[in-house]
């Protein structure tokens, strides 16, 4: 059996509210795309701090890679980079 008959979306327990879609990368296969402001709330809504929810997301969140179908974490109110300069 291949990697790629092993390979499967991962999704975070008891954040599907926060899922705003898949993300396609060229050459990979498709993963969760979670909001990152989403997820922010959901942790201080659970009786975290901001800092708190900070430190968790960072360390235990983004900072989780178990593999290929680790999800993604989108800023959606962020600003676009000008790349014209």
């Amino acid at each position: 059996m291949s990697d790629e008959d092993d390979y499967q979306m991962l999704k975070m327990d008891g954040f599907d509210d926060c899922v705003i879609g898949t993300c396609e990368r060229f050459g990979q296969e498709e993963i969760i795309a979670y909001d990152k402001r989403k997820v922010l709330a959901k942790l201080v809504s659970e009786d975290m701090t901001e800092e708190e929810a900070l430190e968790h997301f960072y360390f235990n969140q983004v900072g989780a890679w178990v593999g290929e179908g680790t999800p993604c974490f989108i800023d959606t109110e962020a600003e676009p980079i000008n790349q014209a300069d």
